[in-house]
């Protein structure tokens, strides 16, 4: 595809979505996102999405607030590929990577899009940052919009060091494996200072936990960020020592952000 097209290019709207996807209860949109953000995003007829099903559902509750341009019938909405899903976007668990170019077809014609994550900033804990690498690729703007990020909101009420910290993705799901990489971010965490924070599917919260609990030194802490924006929101953060005397904080249903630190 020509990155030198010629007439005006659309831009590339990243919009957030809220973080109750999965959950039993959803957050109202006007109390976790600014109206400036969903008016943008009702105003957008063509989309590249994580799961189209989600995608559709989460404009029809903006829809509810600021009635869209076109109709749900008439939305344009792009999945991802699944193998994007799986192995990322940027060919670093031995598959290549991926060019996007061809999903932005509509902004080369001149029209906005909208790139949507389930839950969350697009491009951050999700897939979508190869879209927004061929935008950059093929000089069309790029323009995030105002919303919940889950891991910022978790390390900043951790209490751990928000100064130097890393989003490390997933754990390893193999006990071993996961339990010496636990280690290496431990040492990461103690003697550098640097914070660090995952995830996991909600429904591994419990065996992620115990892992951490059996893995982590007494002094090591850990803070848990889970239902972040919703009225059940719990954000605690202890040392090992002292989780091990208390019953698992997170169920097995609500998504979670884990972090380690000094």
């Amino acid at each position: 595809m020509n990155a030198n097209q010629h007439g005006p290019k659309g831009t590339l709207y990243l919009v957030p979505a809220p973080l109750d996807f999965g959950c039993d209860v959803q957050a109202p949109l006007e109390s976790v996102l600014p109206q400036g953000t969903l008016q943008t995003a009702s105003r957008l007829t063509h989309w590249i999405c994580e799961n189209a099903k989600s995608a559709r559902a989460y404009l029809k509750r903006i829809d509810a607030l600021h009635p869209l341009a076109a109709t749900l019938q008439e939305q344009r909405i792009d999945e991802l590929p699944r193998a994007v899903h799986k192995k990322g976007d940027h060919g670093t668990k031995g598959s290549a990577q991926f060019d996007a170019r061809m999903m932005l077809a509509a902004a080369l014609q001149g029209r906005d899009m909208g790139l949507i994550s389930e839950a969350g900033m697009p491009a951050v804990a999700d897939p979508g940052s190869s879209v927004v690498r061929a935008a950059h690729d093929l000089g069309i703007k790029v323009v995030p919009l105002v919303g919940p990020v889950s891991l910022l909101l978790a390390i900043a009420a951790s209490g751990l060091n928000g100064q130097n910290f890393a989003f490390v993705g997933y754990l390893p799901q193999d006990g071993a494996d996961r339990a010496r990489r636990l280690r290496e971010l431990e040492i990461l965490a103690v003697k550098q200072g640097q914070s660090q924070l995952f995830i996991e599917t909600p429904y591994r919260n419990a065996a992620i936990w115990q892992a951490l609990l059996q893995s982590l030194q007494p002094n090591t802490r850990l803070a848990l960020a889970s239902g972040l924006t919703l009225d059940h929101a719990d954000i605690q953060s202890r040392s090992i020592a002292q989780w091990r005397s208390l019953p698992c904080p997170v169920d097995n249903r609500t998504p979670a952000v884990f972090a380690i630190g000094a």
